[in-house]
């Protein structure tokens, strides 16, 4: 454990694939994806144990023009490809700083990664290693926001963190509509009411049935995870209100 207390034990730190790109429209930033990197070191190094779920849209998007022309279990497939490529990718990042961290996928392929196995991964949490959950559910219909939720959910997590680029969960969109406001806290019913894009309402109602918060955060801000991870009163965080 590090000097400073952390508020949570054990979190599960949800990436879109759209984060790892930066400003770029598609694939992998370098600078973005060390800065990323460093900022789970940090995290780790305060004795935090770190899952992390990331998508593929920054490679393919099943759902985009090139996906709505193919059959969708086909290009879930492709998307979930895709994550594989950004764990492997931010693994060698983490690891080039010191950080042992093991890809977990959904999809064995036993050259590239190890299969996803609850106990093992369990294990390595415990022994401080970082864990990364590739090729979502494994399954096609299901998105990466579940994968998280259902991840977390198996292995004990306090916690989901949802990694944005904006400061939490608002009425409307904050880049479009200046007079948007930011909500402090929503419970999982209100999310799925008003339709709020937190996570797909599988992994929302997921989350609900199993009273695990959902924190929403801004990534691009340097020293957010951080200061999430210390209890710092940033984002939006959605649970059940009492």
């Amino acid at each position: 454990m590090g000097a400073e207390e952390v508020r949570y034990k054990r979190i599960l730190l949800k990436l879109s694939g759209e984060a790892l790109a930066g400003g770029k429209e598609f694939g992998i930033d370098a600078p973005t994806i060390d800065r990323i990197a460093n900022e789970i070191k940090e995290v780790h190094e305060l004795g935090a144990e770190v899952a992390i779920v990331i998508g593929g849209g920054n490679i393919f998007r099943g759902l985009g023009e090139t996906g709505r022309q193919m059959e969708r279990s086909a290009a879930d497939q492709m998307g979930m490809l895709a994550t594989v490529i950004n764990s492997l990718a931010l693994q060698d990042c983490l690891e080039k700083l010191g950080v042992y961290t093991r890809v977990m996928s959904a999809i064995e392929m036993p050259q590239v990664c190890e299969p996803y196995i609850r106990r093992r991964a369990i294990r390595h949490l415990e022994k401080q290693r970082v864990i990364i959950f590739a090729a979502g559910t494994g399954s096609p219909y299901f998105t990466t926001d579940t994968a998280a939720g259902l991840r977390a959910t198996e292995i004990g997590c306090e916690v989901i963190l949802k990694a944005t680029k904006v400061d939490g969960v608002y009425t409307d969109d904050p880049v479009t509509n200046s007079s948007a406001k930011l909500f402090k806290e929503l419970d999982y019913l209100d999310v799925l009411q008003k339709n709020l894009k937190v996570m797909d309402s599988t992994a929302i109602s997921l989350c609900m049935d199993n009273d695990l918060p959902i924190l929403v955060f801004n990534l691009n801000t340097p020293g957010n995870f951080k200061r999430v991870i210390l209890g710092d009163d940033i984002g939006t965080i959605v649970r059940r209100k009492s």
